[in-house]
């Protein structure tokens, strides 16, 4: 049995980036940049104004009220071609271009306008409201690192720096199987002995949370000859999911029909809970992951496991950030020699700051438990009772890469 960091460091160095496509930046909203992108432009392209008001010359502003003649306007989209001369000002609207000869720009507030005949109410400072050519970028410039989650946000500078195309990762494909003899699917007529399969459904919401495109290879028996076929002809599969059977119960079959068709076992059994009796290999070149039947234990593994497993297959930068911390409301007991994943609520605090606070049923069946809670506080393997306002570890559950 191994230690969590163990696995993860075994399943995130057995899985490579997957290829690549190019798509339209406008639609690439959660994905993963495969390449650096530059402006194709500068922003602004010239000397903007960034309020309405007058065009002037610094110089002619030695004392107020001064008195300008108006010469045209400079609007966006249409600038104005003549020059501004001594004692002169042109109309500007927010965005439009600064004329020739004009330094600064006086806001309308500050102004009084009789035919073309303007009165200065206040000096304005030099180049005061005008927003300098390539004061947010330059063309060349590569303002989007390979490696980051596409959000809203980069999707418009996308645009604004005229890149039509982004190389990204493609969505990794990743297959589960379900396994029993009693699982059936939601909105079946239940037998006295079955249950409705709500891993998959599960997991194939996480899949496309985390970016990736969910498949659903259905549901095995509990017979070798079921497993063996639903285990075969996957083809165009990053990740393999198997859900249930991965323990050493007479019915647990996963891993020696596995073996049977030439899996690479890396690791089976993890010290934590829930989620001990997972397995991860190789099926030939195909990494897969097996996870217990426990639904609970499935959402943990799908925190702790099988995001940073799709990070790694989607190209995501891997950065090592320490777990964050938050403020324990109530005492916990010490841990034994497994690493616990406690269900737990997060709040925000008025001292801007994170309190957790202990869900009070952990039992690993309690699935209405788990869709209640956020996050999960870590407890190391043999650690020492904890009290109230003690900082603890913990995972969050939001594990969406959308972001705005």
């Amino acid at each position: 049995m191994i230690s969590v960091a163990e696995a993860i460091s075994i399943i995130t160095s057995s899985i490579n980036p997957v290829s690549t496509e190019l798509v339209e930046a406008s639609s690439a909203l959660g994905r993963v940049l495969a390449e650096d992108v530059a402006s194709q432009l500068t922003h602004p392209p010239t000397d903007v104004s960034a309020m309405d008001g007058y065009a002037v010359r610094i110089e002619d502003i030695d004392h107020v009220p001064a008195k300008l003649t108006v010469i045209g306007e400079s609007a966006a989209g249409s600038a104005l071609e003549s020059t501004v001369g001594n004692l002169q000002a042109a109309r500007i609207s927010t965005g439009a271009a600064i004329p020739r000869g004009a330094n600064s720009v006086v806001i309308q507030e500050d102004t009084l306008r009789s035919g073309n005949e303007l009165t200065i109410l206040k000096k304005p400072e030099a180049k005061k409201w005008i927003r300098e050519a390539g004061l947010d970028f330059r063309t060349g410039q590569t303002l989007l690192k390979a490696g980051r989650y596409l959000t809203a946000r980069d999707v418009g500078l996308a645009a604004a720096m005229n890149v039509p195309w982004v190389r990204v990762f493609r969505k990794p494909r990743v297959a589960f199987l379900a396994t029993g003899n009693e699982v059936v699917l939601p909105g079946s007529r239940l037998g006295p002995n079955q249950i409705i399969s709500s891993n998959s459904a599960a997991l194939a919401a996480s899949i496309s949370a985390l970016g990736g495109v969910p498949v659903n290879v259905g549901i095995a028996r509990d017979t070798e000859s079921a497993l063996e076929t639903k285990l075969q002809n996957l083809e165009g599969i990053d990740l393999l999911i198997t859900i249930g059977g991965a323990s050493v119960g007479d019915h647990d079959l996963v891993l020696s029909v596995l073996t049977r068709l030439g899996f690479c076992t890396l690791f089976h059994k993890v010290a934590m809970r829930p989620g001990k009796p997972m397995l991860f290999g190789l099926l030939e070149a195909t990494p897969v992951l097996g996870l217990p039947g426990n639904p609970v234990s499935v959402g943990v593994a799908t925190a702790v496991f099988l995001r940073p497993a799709m990070q790694r297959m989607s190209g995501v930068e891997q950065q090592d950030f320490p777990l964050p911390t938050a403020w324990l409301t109530e005492d916990l007991s010490s841990n034994d020699s497994r690493q616990d994943y406690v269900r737990a609520r997060l709040l925000y605090t008025a001292a801007e700051d994170f309190a957790v606070t202990p869900l009070p049923k952990q039992d690993s069946s309690m699935l209405a438990a788990f869709a209640d809670a956020d996050c999960l506080i870590v407890r190391a393997p043999h650690a020492p009772p904890a009290v109230a306002g003690d900082r603890v570890h913990y995972v969050s559950l939001a594990h969406s890469n959308i972001s705005l």
